[in-house]
């Protein structure tokens, strides 16, 4: 689809305002980001889909008719391979992204389903979106100096503001661009009170210097089972450092954030707050020895045509049949279809 540059401050504005609530929903998606932003007055923004189906539903569930922003932090498909399923449901008015393409048919098919709905594209920019008549989106594009052929490090950085609230949405910013977000945006972004963590709590991303800049009151963790460690104990580490709460879509499910028009809010989990696992110690079991075989019963495929015609596409990590020869973009999916 055709990206534009618009150099005005984007308006997406109703008429009439309501004395509402914000509301922001870290949606429960497995291994992957997508946060649901409804405005007082009825606007709504979705930052990154997950994978598959389920951001889709979850809009549903929570009413949405129609998406007047979507967000791709970046092209990986954990964070937006859901849209290929919301775009022809909820047709965004406006798609914002860091304008790096990936060469996946995930990604193909996301720019497809955005380009059928009609929806706007537009780069990031250093620039304010106006998401309703109350709530301030300052857009923070990657800067300059980092490397293009890094998805993470191109991370479309959200600041939003209501009043005297703030939360903030970095996708998979890696050091170098928080270190230059720090740089031209240190002010704006000092004491935000809810911060999305960084690549899912990876120990890769997020850093000591950034937080104490933010210093987030409550910081949520859009993740699930997965093989990466995430979240890590460094990263939960330096939550814990700066006397952030910390909360998890792994064990708290869907996390909603509800802003009253002074500031002051509360946060609910779909499965409690709690936020250490609880586990029943079983006595171990002995490994049992395997040899990999071509066949669909062993889980094992020597390449992805074999895969495919076992039935089996899209093979995450964790799953049978995953491998990293087969993940040839590094995304933690094997043999997308």
């Amino acid at each position: 689809m055709t990206i534009t540059r618009i150099l005005l401050p984007l308006l997406l504005v109703t008429s009439t305002a309501s004395a509402a609530d914000l509301t922001i929903r870290f949606l429960d998606v497995g291994q992957g980001d997508a946060v649901l932003v409804t405005t007082p007055d009825g606007k709504s923004m979705l930052y990154d889909a997950g994978r598959g189906r389920t951001a889709a539903d979850l809009l549903n569930r929570y009413g949405v008719k129609q998406l007047d922003l979507a967000v791709m932090s970046q092209g990986d498909a954990d964070h937006i391979g859901g849209f290929e399923f919301v775009a022809p449901s909820f047709k965004p008015k406006v798609l914002l992204n860091n304008g790096l393409a990936k060469s996946t048919q995930t990604y193909a098919r996301v720019l497809a389903a955005f380009k059928a709905a009609g929806s706007q594209g537009i780069l990031a920019s250093n620039r304010t979106i106006n998401l309703g008549t109350q709530v301030k989106l300052q857009v923070l594009p990657a800067p300059a100096g980092v490397p293009k052929n890094n998805q993470n490090a191109n991370s479309v950085g959200v600041l939003l503001t209501y009043g005297k609230f703030k939360a903030f949405f970095g996708g998979d910013a890696e050091p170098a661009e928080t270190a230059g977000w720090a740089r031209t945006f240190g002010p704006q972004l000092s004491g935000v009170q809810v911060y999305k963590a960084l690549h899912h709590g990876s120990k890769h991303n997020d850093t000591r210097s950034f937080l104490q800049l933010v210093r987030p009151q409550t910081v949520v963790i859009g993740v699930g089972k997965n093989n990466y460690g995430h979240p890590s104990s460094e990263a939960l580490a330096l939550y814990e450092g700066v006397n952030a709460n910390v909360f998890r879509t792994d064990l708290n499910g869907t996390v909603t954030i509800t802003v009253k028009p002074d500031g002051s809010y509360t946060v609910s989990g779909e499965r409690g707050l709690g936020t250490r696992r609880t586990t029943t110690p079983t006595a171990p079991q002995p490994a049992t020895p395997t040899v990999p075989a071509s066949s669909e019963s062993s889980g094992f495929y020597r390449n992805c045509t074999e895969a495919r015609a076992a039935g089996a596409v899209n093979i995450r990590t964790g799953e049978p049949g995953y491998r990293a020869a087969l993940d040839r973009d590094g995304d933690g999916v094997a043999c997308e279809r």
